[in-house]
């Protein structure tokens, strides 16, 4: 397998990967089935934009935004079934019950480890440390622009979090579990250690104050875009979507079982961060995961870690042994 070359970088040359918009297959079908895949992500976008800025504070909520979440989850669970990616991915009732672990893990264990010392906690050890002032001025900004600002901030934070994990072996240690996963789907994004999990929901947004309603609209751009990146529908995305936002061809690639695609695409939200930095890789593919493929037990996610931290750091000392003392 010769790969094709991207940069300076052969992607493919150890599993196939499909590379160029031109050679991703189109949602087939009539006119009507056609159109609603190709402009479903910026109609949804829109919608849930314009639904966050016109509506009344008594509904603008916490409790709103996760009814919504949850109800669009579901509404695109459905999609996977319409216009599957790859048959292969399609989910069991096996896959879903260990992803239903692991959403529930995310909203309990880690979001409840994450108000003890997750970003909020941090921002606030840190100003009040040295004593800052927030950035009171970012409240004067129009509330569109206050969101888009957090969002990309915060993902921003996310794609170097991320690139880490990648390049440094500890950090990578706990983000190799989600590696493993074989296909893509809609609960996909919430598998991983919980580790893994709290470090990539760590932000620096804490340091700017803004209006509730701007974090609303911030959150629904997360909701409306980077969704897509764990999900098995097959969309006929608009060029601009794709040099903009992430997608989950984008996402495919990155978990692809070819190395050099797994190291691209590191961005949840804005592609374009992944251009600015030369690691965007456009295109697809169908075989994930690590070792061939292999799946990855609950189990064995959650020590994966720690036994192989201990194993790196045994065959560390083994290469670099203790120099023997002289004898007297």
């Amino acid at each position: 397998m010769n790969g094709v070359r991207v940069g300076k970088r052969i992607i493919g040359a150890e599993a196939p990967v499909t590379i160029g918009w031109e050679n991703v297959p189109k949602v087939e079908g009539g006119p009507v089935k056609q159109f609603v895949f190709t402009w479903f992500q910026p109609v949804m976008l829109v919608a849930l934009i314009g639904f966050w800025y016109y509506a009344p504070n008594s509904i603008a909520t916490a409790t709103t935004a996760i009814t919504l979440g949850i109800a669009f989850k579901i509404l695109l669970l459905g999609l996977e079934w319409v216009s599957p990616r790859f048959t292969s991915w399609r989910l069991t009732w096996k896959e879903f019950a260990v992803d239903l672990f692991y959403v529930g893990m995310g909203y309990t264990v880690v979001r409840l480890i994450g108000s003890y010392i997750g970003s909020d906690f941090m921002t606030g050890a840190v100003q009040g440390a040295f004593e800052w002032d927030k950035f009171v001025w970012f409240l004067g900004l129009p509330l569109l622009l206050q969101a888009f600002l957090i969002s990309f901030i915060f993902d921003f934070g996310q794609y170097w979090m991320h690139r880490g994990m990648h390049n440094w072996h500890p950090l990578w240690l706990t983000h190799a579990p989600h590696h493993y996963i074989t296909q893509l789907n809609i609960n996909k994004g919430a598998v991983g250690n919980p580790i893994e999990l709290f470090l990539i929901g760590l932000g620096i947004g804490g340091f700017f104050d803004f209006l509730p309603r701007a974090a609303l609209l911030a959150g629904s751009l997360g909701l409306a875009v980077s969704i897509y990146q764990h999900i098995n529908v097959r969309f006929n995305t608009p060029n601009w979507w794709r040099y903009v936002f992430n997608t989950t061809e984008h996402h495919s690639v990155h978990h692809s079982q070819d190395f050099e695609a797994s190291r691209s695409n590191y961005s949840a939200t804005w592609i374009i961060i992944d251009r600015m930095f030369g690691t965007c890789v456009d295109g697809e593919a169908e075989l994930l995961g690590m070792e061939g493929g292999r799946p990855m037990p609950i189990r064995e996610t959650m020590v994966y870690p720690f036994t192989e931290g201990w194993k790196s750091l045994k065959e560390r000392f083994r290469r670099n042994p203790a120099p023997a003392v002289p004898a007297e």
